[in-house]
Parts: C-alpha cells; structure tokens; sequence
C-alpha cells in the first residue's frame, strides 16, 4: 500500500461515550485532518445484521465494505442502544475485523489530498491500526458520567429509553470491549491519558490541542 509522506496521523482509543468522537471532530477540523469513527463501522455492520439477517454473510458484508462512504456513518439509526450492543459483538469476529481493519489502515495512511493528514478513534488504532501515529491518546471518563452523556445523546434523539439501561449496556461493553481476544481495548505506554470525568468540551479540546502543538513544533 503506498502512503501519503509528511502527514499528521493522530490515533485514539476510549471506551464508550467517554468523549473521544467529540474531540476528534473538533481536532480534525482544527488542523485539517480527515477523521474516521471506527466504531461507526461496527455499528454500520451491526445495523446491517439487525436489518438483513438473511442476507447477513461474508459476502454480502464485504460487498458493503467495498462501497462503505463516510457519509453512510452519519446514519442517525447507527446511534441505537441495540446497535451498540452489537456492535461490540461483531467487533470480536476475525474476518470482519480484517476487512474493517484494512479500511481503517487506507483511510489513516492516504486521506484525500485536500486533508493535512488523519484522526482516528476506536478501540485498538494506537497499537493496531495506527502504531506509528504522531500522537496518541488514551481517552477516558468514570462509568457515570459516560453513561450519562450517552443518556443525554439519546434522549435528543427522541429515543425511548432509561438511564439505568444505558449504564447497564455501557457496563456490558466495557466488558466486551476490554476482554475480547481479538484487539482488545487498552492503553498503550506511548498513549497520552486523558480524563474527560470533570472537562467540558472546550477545556478537553484545549488540553489535547496544547499536547499535539507542543509534539509538532519539535
């Protein structure tokens, strides 16, 4: 695979609603780079599995892959709770992983010229997808207050669902997220931890924007 030289390639790993996608956005904007929420992809699967299970085969996901665009991600359905849950399923599945991970891998090394580089999150980019990213981060929240922001997110969706629900399936992808065999989520000796407990957007963004000028000015 050829890759784009001189590019800014930051990768991030978090659990669930701990933050790292809002950040990302705003991070990817800020310098330029093309950004990719990996776990979208679990998610656009999963809500393939949920609506085709007759269909639902290597082949047929393969054949969605191939076609896969950025925009499809942005698909509000992917948000759901049950989708979610899913997800964290199929991201223990070898094939689907390498087909995911080789999309993952293109994107992070050869964004569209118009981009200055990339930003990646998910669950294994610091040591599987990314390894030789500019800048890594670790970023997390205490299990309250993710739960509570994803609560949040959903009930602006106009979804119907309890707060006790999402803490329970957070818990429950937590535990597949960090015991699963296949890439599972962990913070690596280069990641830059980050707690988003006690930070609103801004005070995050700011934190992680000092890091990366303070690693691109050396």
């Amino acid at each position: 695979m050829i890759k784009r030289k001189n590019i800014l390639k930051i990768a991030i790993d978090s659990p669930a609603a701990a933050g790292a996608g809002t950040v990302a956005k705003a991070i990817s904007k800020h310098y330029n780079l093309f950004y990719l929420d990996t776990g979208k992809i679990y998610r656009f699967i999963a809500f393939l599995k949920i609506k085709f299970p007759k269909k639902f085969n290597n082949k047929f996901i393969k054949s969605k892959i191939k076609l896969l665009k950025i925009k499809d991600l942005a698909d509000q359905n992917l948000l759901s709770d049950e989708v979610g849950t899913e997800a964290s399923n199929i991201a223990k599945i070898k094939y689907i992983r390498n087909m995911v991970h080789n999309f993952q891998i293109n994107f992070a090394y050869n964004p569209p010229k118009q981009y200055k580089g990339s930003c990646l999150d998910g669950r294994d980019i610091t040591y599987n997808i990314v390894p030789d990213a500019d800048v890594k981060f670790y970023i997390t929240a205490n299990i309250k207050t993710r739960a509570l922001r994803r609560y949040k997110e959903l009930k602006g969706l106009k979804k119907k669902i309890t707060y006790e629900e999402v803490l329970k399936s957070i818990k429950k992808r937590d535990k597949s997220d960090l015991n699963r065999k296949i890439s599972p989520l962990k913070k690596t000796k280069d990641s830059l931890l980050i707690n988003t407990t006690n930070l609103n957007k801004r005070a995050c963004f700011l934190k992680i924007k000092k890091i990366i000028d303070r690693k691109i000015n050396i």
